[in-house]
């Protein structure tokens, strides 16, 4: 069972979660941050990861320092998980529509951290949730989980179903490109490491 535990403690927040890349698609999240939490349980069960995490943050502030640092302590747990990468199969890519919405995320679990965002056109808030975190929270999280990402919207109206519809997409790919094959012998790189 591929999983790892981080208990993270600053200033800003406090945070411990369990996450487990063999889920089936379970999770109990309470950030504080509600749309986070639906979007993390979107993730979560379309990735078929399973995922406990609470966190208490300033909130008093705002939702930057939690969205990151959740960001930050998710991809720490999945590049521990993930062990020597041994039979991984490394890359995926899901387009993924969320009815008028259609994005794509691409991504390479290659030990390289680098993140490209191409998405436009979103509303400031969903709700009472900063927008701009969106990026805020895949970019912690490729650079703490080691992978190069891209996240690509093609179209979309709604700011909602356009984040809803990168979430479940990198939950999808993320978990087709962790997934051990069993043709594959040993690191999946010419170089003999990842």
């Amino acid at each position: 069972m591929r999983r790892h535990s981080i208990k993270r403690a600053t200033s800003e927040t406090s945070i411990a979660l369990d996450f487990s890349i063999d889920g089936t698609g379970k999770s109990s999240i309470d950030s504080g941050v509600g749309f986070l939490d639906h979007m993390l349980v979107l993730l979560t069960k379309h990735g078929l990861f399973d995922l406990e995490l609470t966190c208490e943050g300033d909130l008093n502030v705002d939702q930057h320092h939690t969205v990151e640092d959740i960001g930050i302590a998710l991809g720490q747990a999945f590049n521990e998980g993930l062990g020597n990468k041994e039979g991984i199969t490394r890359y995926a890519t899901k387009t993924i529509p969320m009815d008028e919405a259609l994005s794509t995320i691409s991504l390479d679990i290659s030990g390289r951290p680098y993140f490209v965002y191409n998405v436009d056109g979103l509303k400031d808030k969903v709700g009472s949730f900063d927008t701009e975190l969106v990026e805020e929270f895949f970019q912690a999280f490729a650079s703490n989980a080691k992978l190069t990402l891209h996240i690509n919207l093609e179209y979309g109206n709604n700011t909602h179903h356009i984040i809803e519809s990168i979430f479940k997409g990198f939950g999808r790919a993320l978990d087709q490109a962790s997934q051990q094959n069993p043709r594959i012998k040993g690191i999946p790189s010419t170089k003999g490491t990842l």
